[in-house]
């Protein structure tokens, strides 16, 4: 018998969520296999962004995208010279943004935690599946009016990084 799924947040910005969902892969922790390793075929991963935009102040903290682990091991791709993040396959679900903010509350991860984001640092962490089914509620795409613009609203807007580069 199969061990019973688990339930993980990971951590990555809007954008490079996009790019996982497009492809129908995860990948963590800037590349490293180790936090690939710790998630089974079966898994259900909830991606939170924290920002639209790598490198830019373009705040989001919402989550993203949700989806389960498919099978198969980690595997290496060559992205750039030097460059060879792991990854995993990830059958994306359809959904909704939905902002944190409003579940702050209601989450056994985060609930009356005044550092509450802090947590999101380690870039991959297991949860509970009752704040796995919270956050899955939250971002079904027949759910009620979104408190927040959506990310294609907000990617539509150029907004400038502290270097200098504008994030569009």
């Amino acid at each position: 018998m199969s061990a019973p799924a688990r339930h993980w947040i990971a951590v990555a910005s809007a954008e490079h969520v996009a790019l996982g969902r497009t492809l129908g892969i995860m990948q963590v922790c800037h590349g490293k296999a180790a936090s690939l390793r710790r998630v089974a075929p079966g898994d259900r991963i909830i991606y939170y962004s924290p920002m639209i935009r790598f490198g830019c102040k373009d705040r989001l903290q919402a989550f993203t995208a949700i989806g389960t682990v498919c099978e198969g091991m980690p595997y290496q791709v060559e992205m750039t010279t030097g460059f060879k993040p792991w990854r995993r396959e990830v059958r994306w679900s359809s959904s909704r943004d939905a902002p944190i903010r409003p579940l702050l509350d209601r989450l056994a991860f985060t609930h009356g935690d005044r550092n509450w984001g802090y947590r999101f640092r380690f870039g991959l962490f297991e949860i509970t599946i009752e704040d796995a089914e919270l956050i899955a509620t939250a971002m079904m795409p027949d759910c009620g009016e979104s408190e927040a613009q959506t990310r294609e609203q907000l990617l539509a807007i150029g907004q400038s990084c502290p270097s200098g580069v504008t994030c569009r």
